[in-house]
């Protein structure tokens, strides 16, 4: 017998119609096409699957904080070459999002938007919030924003003056002015209480979840006044006629943006010296965060706020882009403010205090 080499038959190519012959030849096609485009996507490695970088906004869509989350986002991405996505989890004064915070790792994957309304004075005004303002890192500063005086169209006041008179009338006849905030403990709950009581006149507190929902409801009519960040949502709205400026939180030295202009400071009121405020925001990760990643996060917000685009975009809605700091500086800014804060907030608790 003749000695014959086995020889191993070739291997039928994936479009033979005999290697899948229960296919149709649509189907046939349908899977060929789609083993090659797994067979791509797992040779493009694991940035394609990378999880985008989170940016969590304290309250709903549609407030200051939200728009400069969305001017932010997108320059981020383009640096880091990574997807970064914008959610928005309000309530409780922002307490909520800065205790969704401290539950993840600390791996820098989720960046706090905050105010020293989240982060430095719910947790003063509020012992349930679960945290302090130590929990929390800054990384990095954004801007700041100037604080208005903004009343529903219809109240009978066109100046922060006329305000005064109309709260003590109302007040009179047992019907008190109310005010509307983010949140019990919030900046501009805090103020419109101390400006109650620099006045000695009792006004009502309806607190939100965001400015959003408050703009609207001061829209409507439902509460009188409150104080706000002059964005450009709110200039648009007094546009319309649906709101009215009173007055700013400006210094009276201060040259305001030109729309301020024509408004009287309220620190400029005897009765209101000093009454000057504003409120800046920053990106913050948890206070054990390691450190070569809160460096690598400040280094490229920096570049991400420091493109023009991206400053007048932020400037567009209302914010003041502040230069950037490094993460020595950014901390040691967070500390100071939460000192200067302290004095602000209410001695144990504005829970169950008046309003």
């Amino acid at each position: 017998m003749h000695n014959r080499r086995h020889v191993a038959p070739l291997p039928m190519p994936d479009s033979d119609p005999r290697r899948f012959p229960a296919f149709p030849a649509r189907l046939r096609r349908a899977f060929v096409a789609a083993t090659a485009w797994l067979a791509l996507a797992g040779l493009a490695g694991p940035a394609c699957a990378q999880p985008p970088l989170v940016l969590l906004v304290p309250y709903p869509v549609g407030a200051l904080s939200d728009s400069v989350a969305r001017v932010v986002a997108p320059a981020l991405a383009l640096v880091l070459d990574r997807p970064v996505v914008v959610e928005n989890l309000g309530g409780a004064g922002g307490a909520l999002a800065a205790r969704r915070v401290l539950k993840t790792p600390a791996d820098g994957e989720l960046l706090l938007q905050g105010s020293p309304n989240e982060l430095i004075l719910a947790p003063m005004a509020q012992p349930s919030a679960g945290f302090i303002a130590g929990d929390f890192r800054m990384v990095q500063i954004i801007g700041s924003a100037p604080l208005v005086v903004v009343a529903r169209a219809d109240l009978p006041a066109a100046s922060f003056g006329e305000l005064i008179e109309l709260a003590r009338r109302s007040a009179a006849n047992a019907q008190p002015l109310s005010y509307g905030s983010v949140g019990v403990g919030s900046l501009y709950h805090l103020l419109g209480r101390q400006l109650a009581q620099r006045l000695d006149v009792p006004m009502t507190h309806v607190p939100y979840t965001g400015g959003a929902p408050l703009m609207r409801d001061l829209a409507g009519g439902v509460v009188d006044f409150a104080i706000m960040p002059g964005a450009a949502s709110t200039f648009a709205l007094v546009d319309e006629g649906r709101l009215k400026l009173l007055g700013t939180l400006e210094p009276p030295q201060q040259q305001p943006r030109p729309r301020l202009r024509s408004l009287p400071s309220l620190a400029g009121d005897s009765r209101m010296s000093g009454f000057s405020y504003s409120i800046w925001s920053g990106y913050f990760v948890r206070a054990d965060t390691p450190p070569t990643l809160v460096q690598h996060l400040n280094e490229a917000l920096a570049i991400a706020l420091r493109d023009p685009q991206v400053r007048a975009r932020l400037e567009a809605q209302g914010a003041d882009p502040m230069p950037a700091m490094d993460p020595a500086a950014a901390q040691a800014f967070y500390q100071g403010e939460i000192g200067r804060y302290d004095a602000l907030a209410p001695s144990g608790g504005a829970e169950g205090a008046p309003r």
